[in-house]
């Protein structure tokens, strides 16, 4: 698929990534307090009743993931895909979200921790026909698996719990 420029397009992506540059000076600047090594919102959304379960493979088996491991997973996500999906949005390509729904929707499905990961250790194009250079390639090098576990398990459980997520700016 040929991507043709377009001015306008060119100029709203241009004032999102400011606005949005914005919005991490502010949100950085002020993080949340953690509370015995959980990050306020993750608490609030992600863990109220205890570790949260997140779909492990595509044969539906689970994980439990703490608040610890999942405030863990959103520091990876803020400081390395915040940028290009805050809130949830895929602000280069809004076609496509992090929702549970856009991540099932894809070859092969990533929203599961499983196909998460082999997303992130190689990226795919939303039909998995191709290598996509759209989202970059995150080497064991860089995340051991572990840590790309938790991210995924933020991501997922933020895609499940948060009000908003992939659909809406955020209104911080």
């Amino acid at each position: 698929m040929a991507f043709q420029r377009n001015a306008f397009l060119d100029a709203w992506f241009k004032h999102t990534l400011a606005a949005i540059a914005l919005l991490g000076v502010l949100l950085w600047g002020s993080a949340p307090a953690l509370a015995n090594g959980v990050n306020a919102d993750v608490a609030r959304y992600l863990t109220p009743d205890g570790p949260a379960r997140v779909k492990l493979d595509p044969q539906g088996n689970q994980a439990s993931y703490s608040g610890e491991a999942l405030t863990r997973g959103r520091d990876i996500f803020m400081e390395n895909c915040a940028y290009c999906h805050a809130n949830g949005l895929t602000l280069p390509f809004p076609q496509i979200s992090l929702t549970l729904e856009d991540l099932a929707g894809a070859t092969p499905a990533r929203d599961n921790i499983d196909g998460f990961v082999t997303y992130l250790r190689q990226p795919m194009t939303y039909d998995g026909s191709d290598f996509s250079d759209w989202c970059r390639e995150v080497p064991e090098s860089w995340l051991a698996r572990p840590q790309l576990e938790e991210l995924a398990a933020f991501t997922l459980s933020a895609a499940e719990k948060v009000p908003g997520w992939g659909t809406l700016p955020s209104n911080r």
